[in-house]
C-alpha cells in the first residue's frame, strides 16, 4: 500500500501523541480506545499501535 503525503504527518503526530495519529486515521472508534489504553499503560506500545494502524489503513 503506497504512503501518501498526509501519512507523513500522521506518523509525526503518532510519535508526539499516539492517539492523535490514530484519530486522524480512523476517527473515534475502538482503535482509538485501544490506543488510549496502550498509551496510558506505556508510551511505546501506544506508538507501536498507532504506527500499525496508520500502515494498515
Amino acid at each position: 500500500m503506497p504512503f501518501t503525503f498526509t501519512d507523513i504527518f500522521k506518523f509525526i503526530f503518532a510519535l508526539i501523541l499516539p492517539p492523535l495519529g490514530v484519530f486522524l486515521e480512523r476517527g473515534c472508534n475502538k482503535d482509538l480506545a485501544i490506543n488510549v489504553l496502550l498509551t496510558i499503560f506505556g508510551f511505546i506500545p501506544g506508538i507501536i499501535h498507532a504506527c500499525y494502524i496508520i500502515c494498515k489503513y
